[in-house]
């Protein structure tokens, strides 16, 4: 069940609004984002081996990433620019998926928090994964963006069960 009766960034006649966060507090916030992209096997070995055409596929998702979550107020139009303290980006081969599997944990001090920068971070990174390997195998699919958790601010700890 929702914890507001309504959208926090639409005012009171509908139209999309950035959310006065000024009176609030700066706290630590934290959020982890997770993604995976599928592929065959035989890519995947690419991938793993670094075999790709383009170079290390696993490296470049990586900087991917972290210039993406530092980018989110210009690419998401309601996001505030947050101060990004940290952030810790793994990409790990899955065998089983086949395929890897994304987590994005970013770190800031601020007035609101980081799911947004998470998510973009791992978004952009499984495209870079796609764009990676893409000439091999148009069929990659990515998966399951999603937030995992969050820490800090008003409404505390939120974890996926």
């Amino acid at each position: 069940m929702p914890r507001r009766s309504r959208l926090t960034h639409l005012d009171e006649a509908g139209r999309a609004r950035m959310v006065d966060v000024g009176a609030k507090g700066e706290t630590h916030r934290v959020a982890v984002a997770s993604a995976a992209i599928k592929m065959s096997a035989a890519t995947l070995r690419l991938v793993e081996h670094g075999a790709a055409k383009k170079g290390d596929v696993l490296s470049t998702a990586r900087i991917a990433a972290i210039a993406a979550l530092k980018r989110t107020a210009d690419l998401i139009p309601l996001c505030h620019p947050v101060r990004v303290v940290g952030s810790d980006v793994t990409l790990a081969v899955d065998r089983k998926l086949p395929g890897v599997r994304v987590r994005v944990e970013v770190h800031a001090f601020d007035r609101t928090g980081v799911e947004m920068e998470a998510m973009v971070g791992a978004a952009v990174a499984a495209l870079a994964v796609y764009d990676m390997v893409k000439g091999v195998e148009r069929g990659v699919e990515v998966l399951a963006v999603r937030l995992e958790e969050k820490r800090g601010g008003r409404s505390g700890m939120w974890r996926r069960s």
